[in-house]
């Protein structure tokens, strides 16, 4: 029982990775990935958390043993002005794009759960469009809860509301009896049906988050204080993120069954919750909007302090929540999140352009923190090995070909 209770007192950061990539942007596009092409991009979640757990024990090896962030880490190790600016501005641009796109899907993800429950989005304007109030509300609420310092005891029953509604999809895929012979083929024989690129792509943003990578690094230094605490740190983080990816897979698999080949038209938490009728019968649709609202206040909280951590480490300021600057980083996220939310853009797309955003940003996060974590310097050895670097590149070389892919789609060269 002690034994228990110490593994449970060491659970730490991992959890907070995890519970900040199970938000709406997963649910959403996990349903859509399995309504839209049955089990047959399981692979891609597969990849998805073999690519976190590569990448985030990279982090939290910066943290615990260099004692920086990823944004300090990369201020320290460029000299040249040159190379040193155009290293932050890559970074800032990649941050600051990926985190509003990302915090615009919250908000939106937020707003279909109230939509949900109360059975009201907006005013109507004279044009005849919608002038939506959820959203709003939801950003000016989790502008107060960071200005005033309170967020953390919310965020913790948020998440345990989030987890909740992640155990319900487990249960739910049992109840079904999906195909396991399918399910295995789907996760272990990699194939791209026609039009699924874009989806792969944000099935993989989902879960491979860029800001995490920064947010990690600095969550690990308050738990942890050392190199002796590496393993420890890795078995919390590989739990963690194989959790998450149960969970993503699950939503998929559940979604296959409900939707794949009916062509039905996902717009709303109402029809993203039909899936969970098997379990829940007549309070799906209630615990699927406590859900998404839970999970995209949480998400909107968390998103706009990870681009101010990542802007103020690389940029020397202050990572002090009453610093000015640090303030105006997390209010210009959290207000571009609040504008596009109640402009009446739809909340389905906004989610999955959130999560495919965060996917084409991802190599250029995931080359920095390899050109970091290959620093003696900074990390002494403890530095990246020759299959650690192996494993990285393939990791980016991969989201390369995908994201150039996906561009190529959209202009209509392919």
């Amino acid at each position: 029982m002690t034994s228990l209770r110490n593994r449970l007192k060491s659970i730490g950061p991992g959890i907070l990775v995890t519970a900040a990539f199970i938000g709406p942007g997963t649910i959403t596009t996990c349903t859509l990935a399995g309504a839209g092409f049955g089990y047959a991009l399981l692979w891609g979640l597969l990849f998805s958390v073999i690519a976190t757990i590569i990448l985030q024990e990279m982090s939290a090896r910066l943290g615990i043993v260099g004692r920086l962030g990823l944004g300090e880490a990369l201020r320290k190790q460029f000299k040249n002005p040159i190379t040193k600016l155009l290293s932050a501005v890559l970074v800032l641009s990649a941050i600051v794009i990926g985190n509003a796109a990302y915090e615009t899907g919250n908000i939106m993800g937020a707003s279909l759960g109230l939509e949900e429950i109360t059975k009201f989005s907006g005013f109507e304007l004279n044009n005849g469009g919608i002038l939506k109030i959820w959203g709003p509300v939801i950003g000016l609420t989790a502008f107060f809860l960071l200005y005033l310092g309170s967020y953390k005891h919310l965020e913790r029953a948020l998440i345990a509301l989030v987890l909740l509604m992640s155990i319900s999809f487990i249960a739910t895929m049992i109840v079904i009896g999906p195909d396991l012979a399918q399910i295995f083929k789907g996760v272990f024989i990699p194939k791209l049906p026609t039009g699924s690129t874009l989806m792969l792509i944000g099935l993989i943003g989902t879960t491979v988050v860029p800001y995490n990578l920064f947010l990690h690094a600095s969550t690990v230094q308050e738990k942890w204080k050392g190199e002796k605490d590496l393993k420890v740190a890795r078995i919390d983080l590989s739990l963690s993120i194989i959790l998450g990816g149960l969970i993503s897979m699950s939503i998929v698999i559940t979604s296959a069954v409900a939707f794949f080949g009916t062509n039905a038209q996902l717009r709303g938490a109402s029809d993203l919750a039909s899936q969970l009728t098997p379990f829940l019968g007549d309070w799906a649709g209630i615990f699927m909007s406590i859900g998404l609202f839970a999970a995209g206040i949480s998400s909107a909280i968390t998103a706009p302090l990870a681009a101010a951590y990542a802007t103020s480490g690389i940029l020397g300021w202050k990572t002090d929540l009453k610093s000015k600057k640090f303030k105006t980083v997390w209010i210009s996220i959290l207000s571009i999140g609040i504008i596009f939310s109640a402009i009446g853009f739809s909340p389905i797309k906004a989610i999955v352009f959130a999560q495919v955003t965060n996917g084409i940003l991802l190599p250029v996060i995931a080359i920095y923190l390899l050109i970091v974590m290959n620093s003696k310097h900074i990390l002494g050895n403890h530095s990246n090995k020759v299959f650690q670097n192996i494993l990285g590149l393939i990791i980016v070389l991969i989201m390369l070909v995908l994201g150039g892919k996906s561009i190529l789609l959209a202009f209509g060269a392919l």
